[in-house]
């Protein structure tokens, strides 16, 4: 989940969704309640891990916080290297994704099929937005934190995707991540903090409405989810050329994006597909590994 989050275009909720996770991960945040806020003022730290499920966020969280403080650096010199190959790769991953997901409907009606046009139009329409300036901003790091957390809970739609079109991705994930990872606490805790905020008050507020949606309406959910994790797959189509970009503070930020078909005749295509089927393979292998006890 930390390494679908640092992508732009990837969900970790679409990981957790297909590893098994998911509702899980929902009743364990949504748990941090008064119950659980009793349970702390007893000083009854046994009942507390019970009733959150704290053994199981732990190890989830331990494992996000890793990918994350390890990939941010990774991603970034990946991308300046060859960005293609990252994207296509990422591409297989989100690729097969929508058949484990769509295979989750347990009855495709009239209102599953509106639902999942719906979350493809969505997610559609977001790779078309013109990304935000660079904001920093207490307020508005804020929102970036609840909306980054709100979409990277949400299968099919990408938090860092959402950072990049608040304009914030480079500032937030490639700038006070890699900060804190190199101890630069100065310069990463005014960034960090507001935005570790927002996120918790998503995930406090989310994980009630979708535990709720899936409870009432699962099967619309899904096939919402589906659509959602379809639609992802134009923001992340390897092959593209920049359109319209400018340098701010030495750094290019790029405004929108030409897509393209591959050239076939050309060896890195090839190499491309290839890494894009290893993506395809690694869900494969994850989904069969999920499914068992």
């Amino acid at each position: 989940m930390g390494a679908a989050n640092v992508v732009p275009g990837v969900s970790g909720g679409t990981i957790a969704f297909i590893t098994g996770i998911y509702q899980r991960l929902l009743n364990a945040l949504k748990s941090f309640d008064i119950d659980a806020l009793k349970f702390l003022l007893k000083f009854n730290f046994g009942g507390f891990a019970k009733h959150v499920d704290f053994g199981f966020l732990l190890s989830l969280s331990l494992g996000v916080l890793t990918s994350i403080l390890t990939l941010a650096k990774v991603l970034k010199e990946a991308y300046a290297t060859d960005a293609v190959l990252v994207d296509a790769f990422f591409f297989g991953l989100i690729l097969a994704s929508i058949f484990s997901v769509g295979r989750m409907v347990k009855k495709w009606q009239t209102a599953q099929i509106v639902t999942l046009l719906i979350g493809l139009a969505a997610a559609v329409s977001l790779a078309f937005l013109e990304p935000a300036g660079e904001n920093k901003n207490t307020a508005y790091l804020l929102l970036c934190g609840v909306a980054g957390m709100c979409s990277m809970i949400i299968p099919g739609v990408s938090g860092s995707f959402i950072l990049l079109l608040m304009g914030n991705y480079r500032l937030i994930v490639l700038g006070a991540v890699n900060d804190l990872r190199a101890f630069k606490f100065a310069e990463a805790l005014p960034i960090i903090i507001p935005v570790g905020v927002g996120a918790i008050l998503g995930l406090v507020i989310l994980s009630r409405v979708l535990s709720w949606l899936f409870k009432k309406f699962y099967d619309s959910a899904v096939a919402l989810i589906t659509g959602f994790v379809a639609g992802s797959l134009v923001i992340i189509w390897p092959w593209k050329k920049i359109a319209e970009s400018v340098t701010i503070n030495d750094k290019l930020k790029v405004i929108s994006w030409d897509r393209h078909l591959p050239d076939w005749q050309l060896n890195s295509t090839w190499i491309a597909v290839a890494w894009l089927v290893g993506g395809i393979a690694l869900i494969t292998v994850t989904e069969k590994l999920a499914a068992k006890k």
